[in-house]
C-alpha cells in the first residue's frame, strides 16, 4: 500500500477524532485491540477479532493486547504487544506503509501497558475484561462511539483503495470457486478453492464463507459446507457468499450460477440485470430504503415474467408477496466491517431511523451520500418455511405453485457487488475487478 496515501489518511482521520473528541469533551482516547477468549471448559483461545474501533487507527488486525493512545493535537502512540512466547507466533515490530506515523512501544507483557495508560479527561473504547482496576477514562461513552460510527461511513482514498484491493482478491477466489463447482467438487472442496485463490484462512475472512448447492442456496447464511459430492446429474446451482480482508477491510460479494442451462439459468441472467439497474439508480440525495423499494417492484416483476405469481407488481409489493421471495435487505454499508456501522443512525450525535415496517431486514435507513461504500445485493429464493407460510395465506391464490415447485430444487439467487458513491458517478468495485480478471 502507497504510504503518501496512508499518511494522508491519517492526517484527515486525525482531524475527525480531534472534533470528536473536542465535542464530546475528552482529551483523550485509549482503544484496546481486545484480548484472546478461552473456550468454556478448555485451554484453547477462540479466533482472535480485533475491537473494530481500533484498527480503524491503526491497521493492525491480528495482534492482541495492544492499544492506541490517542491524544488531541499529538502523533497518536501505538503499544505494540511483543512478548517472548515459544508456543505461539509473535508478529515482528512494524516496519511498514504506515509505521512511520505512530509512536511506537514494544510490550513484552500486557500489563506493561498501563504505564502509558491515563484516565485524565479520558475516553476508553474496548472490552473491560481482564482490564480491571486498570486507569483508562470513561468507558465507551455513547455520545463518542456515535460520532466515530457517522463519520466511519465517509470512506478516505485510502479507504477505497483498501476495499478495491480486497474485491480484487476475492473475484480471484470467486473465480476459482465457480471452477470447483462446474468441476463436480463438494460444497466443502469449492470452499477449500475458494480460500486457497484468496490466499487467506478461514480466520481472516470476514465472515464465515456461504458455499450452497442446490436447494442449499435458498438457506441466506448457510455456512455447514457439506463434504459430499453430488452425481453430475443432480448438480443444478450454486451459491456463494463469500468475501476478502485487505488491511483490515472487508469485500463482500455474492454470485449465483446455473450448471446447465434453462429456466434457473434464464432466472439468474434476469437477476442479474436487475442488479445492474439497481447499481445505476444510485446517487446522492436518494433515501436508501427508496432504492430498496424500487427493489421490490423489480422482483415482482421478474416474478410475473416467469409465471410465479399472477398479481401487477405494485400490489405484490404492498400486500407483502414479494417478501417472501426476498426477505432480507437490499444492502449495506461496507468498510472495516461487513456490516459497517452507522446504517440506522440518524444524526451524527446518535439516534436511530428504523427500517420501514414492511422491510424489517433493511441494514441501511440513511440517505445516499458521496464517499459511502455499499452493497447491493437483490435475491429471489424460495424458501420452504416462507413458501409453507405463504400457502396458507389469503395471498395463496396469487402464486403459481407448480412453477414454484419446479424452481424449488435450485434454491435461489442472489448477485452482490460493492460499490463506490462519489459525487459524480457510482464506481462498482466487483464489476469492475471481474473486467479485469
Amino acid at each position: 500500500m502507497d504510504k503518501k496515501l496512508f499518511a494522508e489518511h491519517l492526517a484527515l482521520l486525525r482531524s475527525r477524532y480531534d472534533a470528536i473528541l473536542d465535542n464530546c469533551g475528552f482529551d483523550t482516547l485509549n482503544v484496546y485491540s481486545g484480548r484472546p477468549k478461552v473456550q468454556f471448559l478448555d485451554d484453547n483461545n477462540y479466533p482472535f477479532k480485533v475491537n473494530p474501533q481500533f484498527k480503524a487507527l491503526v491497521p493492525v488486525t491480528d495482534n492482541p493486547h495492544s492499544w492506541v493512545i490517542y491524544r488531541r493535537g499529538q502523533k497518536p502512540k501505538l503499544l505494540f504487544y511483543r512478548p517472548v512466547d515459544f508456543w505461539h507466533y509473535v508478529p515482528p515490530a512494524p516496519q511498514t506503509f504506515w509505521s512511520d506515523e505512530y509512536e511506537i512501544e514494544l510490550l513484552s507483557k500486557p500489563d506493561e501497558a498501563k504505564q502509558f495508560l491515563s484516565a485524565d479527561n479520558a475516553a476508553f473504547i474496548g472490552e473491560t475484561d481482564g482490564l480491571e482496576g486498570w486507569s483508562l477514562g470513561e468507558a465507551n461513552p455513547e455520545q463518542l462511539i456515535s460520532r466515530l460510527h457517522w463519520a466511519r461511513a465517509y470512506k478516505t482514498p485510502y479507504e477505497m483503495a483498501c476495499l478495491r484491493d480486497a474485491n480484487r482478491i476475492a473475484v480471484t477466489a470467486h473465480r476459482a470457486a465457480e471452477d470447483a463447482f462446474r468441476s463436480g467438487a463438494s460444497e466443502f472442496e469449492i470452499n477449500l478453492a475458494y480460500l486457497k485463490a484468496a490466499g487467506q484462512g478461514e480466520n481472516r475472512m470476514p465472515y464465515g464463507n456461504i458455499i450452497g448447492l442446490n436447494e442449499h442456496g435458498s438457506i441466506l447464511h448457510y455456512t455447514h459446507l457439506s463434504d459430499r459430492r453430488l452425481p453430475e446429474a443432480q448438480l443444478r446451482s450454486f451459491l456463494i457468499d463469500a468475501g476478502a480482508d485487505s488491511h483490515g477491510y472487508c469485500a463482500d460479494i455474492t454470485r449465483s450460477y446455473a450448471y446447465s442451462d434453462g429456466e434457473f439459468a434464464d432466472l439468474v441472467e434476469a437477476m442479474d440485470i436487475m442488479q445492474l439497474q439497481l447499481v445505476e439508480q444510485m446517487k446522492a440525495g436518494l433515501p436508501y430504503p427508496d432504492l430498496h423499494r424500487d427493489c421490490h417492484l423489480k422482483i415482482a416483476d421478474i416474478l410475473q415474467r416467469f409465471g410465479i405469481i399472477a398479481m401487477a407488481a405494485e400490489n405484490a409489493v404492498e400486500s407483502g408477496l414479494t417478501g417472501t421471495f426476498m426477505p432480507h435487505g437490499l444492502g449495506h454499508f461496507l468498510g472495516l466491517q461487513v456490516h459497517d456501522v452507522g446504517g440506522h443512525q440518524s444524526a451524527p450525535e446518535g439516534g436511530t431511523t428504523p427500517p420501514p415496517a414492511d422491510f424489517p431486514f433493511l441494514r441501511t435507513t440513511r440517505t445516499i451520500e458521496a464517499e459511502q461504500v455499499f452493497t447491493i445485493e437483490p435475491g429471489l429464493y424460495f424458501i420452504e418455511s416462507l413458501l409453507g407460510d405463504l400457502k396458507e395465506s389469503a395471498l395463496a391464490g396469487e402464486v403459481h405453485w407448480d412453477k414454484v415447485e419446479a424452481l424449488r430444487p435450485f434454491g435461489g439467487v442472489r448477485i452482490e457487488d460493492n460499490v463506490i458513491v462519489h459525487a459524480d458517478r457510482v464506481e462498482n468495485m466487483t464489476r469492475d475487478c471481474y473486467a479485469e480478471s
